[in-house]
């Protein structure tokens, strides 16, 4: 087990995902005492100044319900959204207090998925955490739950830990949750064992993942745990899949949880973001001709290539690209609106920008902001 893990020992650069079962009680609030516990283990693994770490933490809506008087976690966006604006700033306040113990300064990122298909707030993004990491902080992410509307949001932080872990090159993801890893079946059943390692998703194959935490304030469960061990694992970054109160075992690459080995290679931050955290607006339609340009040429889709439009989106939103039989094939961001599309159908950027304009000779979606969908 100590060669399966060595990336572990040998990772500089970590990002490390906690859940909200992990932080809170069910009824709602911080549990001081284990935000204290995994502070006390991430500043150890960053003390010898050769780690950094960065933080994906859940917990902010948790942490606002009580203080707001809600039993259990909101069905509806607008309550979730000031639970969150309240527990937001207390998860925050908690972590900056208990990191102040070894002299740790923490950043706040605030990040929705909107944000970070586009290429500037990408760009940004990306900056502020390496400077942070830079300048010796700890930067801390979660979410926008604030602002984010039901079509912006990842969902899940376990999905946003993946793409962050790519986001800041990182060696390494940890993924800590109220479970000690993947089991064979229910690991509540005598006579299930844990999967200590996963080389690829057919070793998964034949093993019923649950869908449910145990404490009912998050929103994962062993689902959304593997979908983001897979993402970031083919995008060439080994996952640990742990729990917690292992967190100090998993982080030296003991024999805990599930190691998940990379499995692909890395490729542009931008468009894992845009393959795993947009949601299309609309779809356009293309024709064969196009279907081979985009997904084996991995050309850019030009307007003769087009045969229809579905859906009401905006220039810059993601869009989904389907062939003839509706299947989708690409994902990208749109350069018009869903309105102008009628009048590009079939037609040459030429012809297009001499009768409207030379705003109209370019692409529909350029191959830079495009993403081919594999089967």
């Amino acid at each position: 087990m100590a060669g399966a893990r060595q990336a572990v020992g040998e990772a500089r650069r970590i990002v490390v995902k906690v859940g909200s079962s992990s932080l809170t009680t069910a009824a709602g609030g911080l549990d001081a005492d284990r935000v204290d516990a995994l502070v006390d283990v991430l500043a150890k693994v960053r003390g010898s100044g050769e780690r950094e770490v960065v933080l994906v933490s859940s917990g902010a809506i948790a942490a606002g319900l009580s203080p707001l008087g809600l039993r259990r976690r909101p069905r509806d966006l607008a309550r979730q959204q000031a639970a969150a604006s309240v527990g937001q700033g207390l998860l925050v306040a908690r972590y900056t207090a208990s990191f102040a113990r070894y002299g740790v300064r923490v950043g706040q990122v605030l990040l929705t998925s909107d944000d970070m298909s586009r290429r500037a707030h990408h760009r940004n993004a990306s900056r502020t955490l390496d400077k942070l990491l830079a300048m010796g902080a700890l930067p801390i992410v979660n979410e926008n739950d604030t602002v984010a509307t039901d079509e912006i949001r990842f969902g899940d932080n376990d999905r946003l830990a993946a793409l962050v872990a790519h986001l800041v090159r990182a060696d390494l993801l940890v993924l800590l949750s109220d479970v000690d890893g993947v089991y064979d079946g229910d690991p509540a059943r005598p006579g299930t064992s844990r999967i200590a390692e996963v080389h690829s998703s057919a070793d998964l194959a034949e093993i019923e993942i649950g869908s449910a935490g145990r404490a009912g304030v998050g929103t994962g469960g062993m689902v959304t745990k593997v979908e983001a061990a897979r993402i970031a694992a083919a995008a060439g970054i080994p996952v640990v899949l742990t729990s917690a109160v292992h967190a100090a075992e998993g982080l030296a690459g003991g024999d805990t949880g599930t190691y998940f080995h990379a499995t692909g290679r890395r490729y542009a931050d931008r468009l894992l973001w845009l393959q795993h955290a947009s949601t299309p607006r609309g779809a356009i339609v293309l024709d064969e001709g196009a279907v081979r340009a985009v997904v084996e040429g991995r050309k850019s889709l030009l307007p003769a290539g087009i045969a229809g439009a579905e859906g009401d989106f905006a220039a810059g939103d993601p869009v989904e690209l389907r062939d003839g039989t509706g299947r989708p094939v690409a994902r990208g961001l749109v350069n018009f609106d869903a309105k102008e599309i009628p009048r590009l159908i079939g037609r040459s950027t030429r012809e297009l920008a001499r009768e409207l304009g030379p705003a109209y000779e370019r692409e529909v979606v350029h191959r830079d902001d495009l993403v081919i969908l594999h089967p």
